[in-house]
């Protein structure tokens, strides 16, 4: 299989305005992103992304490799089936452009799912983890998922699924931690497909590919990632890279 990580990576935030240039321990966001995708050592190619020339040329004055978007695109998925439309690939990996602490560990997990998959009965992977925190099963910033008995993705909500009707059944709760794998023919098909109802009310792109039929397997995980979403959360990772 060939395998390529895409990161999309948005100029624009609305929490967090240009976040992905911004300083971090000398080098700006993005391209510590990049470079960690890289040094996993995991893919064929690495790529970003990007509507913003500041960004790609941030990439490729410093080595690496960019594509810019051509269309405005609403999702990240979106932005990397159009990157990846004419490309010679069998597997795509989305890594967010805010992670610079990004790490195999995690990454090899959703990649292990398609080396299994002989008949090619997976469309997509995933990662997610248990939480057992109250606040956190409410917070509807945390995406909960349902699996079945073969973990395949039931439902995706910022709602508390399932909901505890029976306060006495024993219920694990499980984070959506939002690093995928793809067939690159399952994103090329998101691409091509409307937004309905589900994906709309939820504001969660993967549930497009559910109510489209696609199969999403779900890998459990103790792996927390450490996103910048924030000033504060830049403050913070300044804080770990101080003590790397």
């Amino acid at each position: 299989m060939k395998i390529i990580a895409v990161i999309p990576a948005r100029y624009a935030s609305t929490r967090f305005p240009a976040k992905l240039m911004q300083d971090l321990g000398g080098k700006t966001i993005i391209l510590r992103t990049y470079q960690a995708a890289l040094e996993t050592k995991l893919f064929d190619d690495v790529f970003v992304v990007t509507d913003s020339d500041l960004i790609f040329k941030e990439i490729v004055s410093n080595g690496g490799k960019a594509i810019m978007s051509i269309k405005e695109h609403e999702s990240g998925s979106d932005r990397i089936a159009e990157a990846i439309y004419s490309l010679d690939v069998d597997i795509v990996v989305n890594v967010q452009g805010d992670e610079p602490f990004t790490e195999a560990g995690p990454l090899e997990q959703v990649l292990s799912v398609f080396r299994n998959d002989v008949d090619k009965k997976i469309d997509l992977a995933s990662l997610m983890r248990e939480i057992t925190d109250e606040d956190e099963i409410n917070n509807p910033n945390n995406v909960k998922v349902v699996v079945d008995q073969s973990q395949f993705a039931l439902y995706f909500s910022r709602s508390v699924i399932p909901y505890p009707r029976d306060k006495d059944a024993v219920v694990r709760y499980f984070q959506h931690i939002g690093i995928y794998a793809f067939r690159k023919q399952a994103l090329l098909d998101f691409y091509s497909l409307p937004m309905k109802s589900l994906e709309a009310s939820e504001k969660l792109e993967q549930l497009r590919y559910l109510e489209f039929g696609k199969r999403i397997k779900m890998v459990e995980t103790t792996h927390v990632g450490i996103g910048i979403d924030t000033v504060e959360d830049l403050e913070k990772a300044r804080a770990i890279l101080a003590l790397k």
